[in-house]
């Protein structure tokens, strides 16, 4: 009804005859409008419609824990039912070669001491390598074990009576041999940095059950790394996917309150910087720095609790700290 008044109105001064209309009233008529209408709410409808999708799509029961979080980790429903609880990534920088540990070749034996075929060089040039360099054979002997028959080192003989139970992948392969470039594609799929790294993917796809934990820990017993932190960065993906590393010393840098600090004042700082900072993110929407920044400030409040008793070991049972070496000065 609302609508068919103000196209009459505009019929009217087809004719020359407008009448006058108060300023308000006109103001009050342009908000009854259906384009008006659902101009304002538009994204009313909207988040009831996503609501919607939500409930069918990842089942009301993770849909409601995000919601109520309003986190950007909360937990997220994979596409396939998931078959494994956990996975342990270790990254060995400096580990013995896998040509000492499961990967033989028996050419190198044949070529042992001799310099390199013109065949494998040609005329490309590569670093750290001479083209008259010696070729060095495999320094240890290998044999099968297990009913797969895996071929095994000499100095894996534990791990040669469990070889059944694991797997081992031969088909990975690139021509990047160099520490840096190398490191990063293993980790990120790119020699190149700007890519998002295999914790930042699973972190944004998956999430995390923990709020007051980062959803992507970084485990370091090294600073100095020839891939640098490019390889648990975030890439192209927001900010809050990228890794959050721990140290032997200190699990987190600049996380404990200064003593001269009150937790009111703390608090009614990191409060007014949010404000803040959500008042510029409505001006832009797509900045996840800032975006990560904000979700960061309120897990860092949360990890200055739970962090100093995820990290301290000193109720940990005797023998798993030998286990893992942990009863190691060397590694404190």
């Amino acid at each position: 009804m609302s609508a068919e008044k103000s196209n009459s109105s505009r019929g009217c001064s087809c004719h020359g005859t407008r009448p006058a209309v108060p300023a308000n009233a006109l103001e009050s008529l342009r908000e009854r409008t259906r384009r008006q209408f659902f101009g304002d709410c538009g994204v009313g409808l909207g988040k009831l419609a996503l609501a919607s999708l939500l409930a069918d799509w990842v089942g009301s029961g993770i849909a409601a824990a995000a919601d109520s979080a309003g986190r950007p980790t909360a937990p997220k429903a994979p596409h396939f039912p998931a078959k494994a609880k956990r996975v342990i990534y270790l990254f060995m920088v400096g580990a013995p070669s896998q040509l000492e540990l499961f990967d033989p070749k028996p050419k190198l034996s044949e070529w042992a001491g001799k310099s390199l075929p013109p065949s494998v060089l040609g005329d490309q040039r590569y670093a750290f390598i001479q083209p008259n360099a010696a070729i060095l054979a495999p320094r240890f002997k290998f044999a099968r074990h297990g009913q797969g028959g895996a071929v095994l080192s000499e100095v894996l003989p534990y791990l040669a009576e469990v070889v059944d139970d694991i797997a081992i992948v031969k088909s990975v392969h690139t021509d990047l041999f160099n520490h840096a470039p190398a490191q990063l594609y293993l980790n990120t799929g790119s020699g190149v940095p700007g890519r998002p790294s295999m914790g930042s993917w699973l972190s944004y796809g998956i999430g995390s059950e923990a709020d007051d934990l980062p959803a992507f820990v970084v485990l370091k017993s090294g600073d100095n790394l020839s891939g640098g932190a490019a390889m648990w960065g975030s890439g192209f993906l927001p900010a809050v996917s990228q890794g959050t590393p721990f140290s032997a010393q200190k699990p987190i840098r600049n996380l404990r309150r200064p003593a001269t600090v009150s937790k009111s004042a703390d608090r009614a700082s990191r409060d007014f910087l949010k404000l803040l900072n959500e008042r510029h993110l409505k001006r832009y929407p797509g900045d996840t720095q800032l975006a990560a920044r904000i979700a960061s400030y309120e897990l860092a409040a949360k990890m200055q609790l739970s962090v100093p008793e995820v990290s301290d070991l000193s109720s940990e049972p005797a023998h798993v700290l030998r286990a893992y070496g942990a009863d190691d000065a060397q590694n404190k």
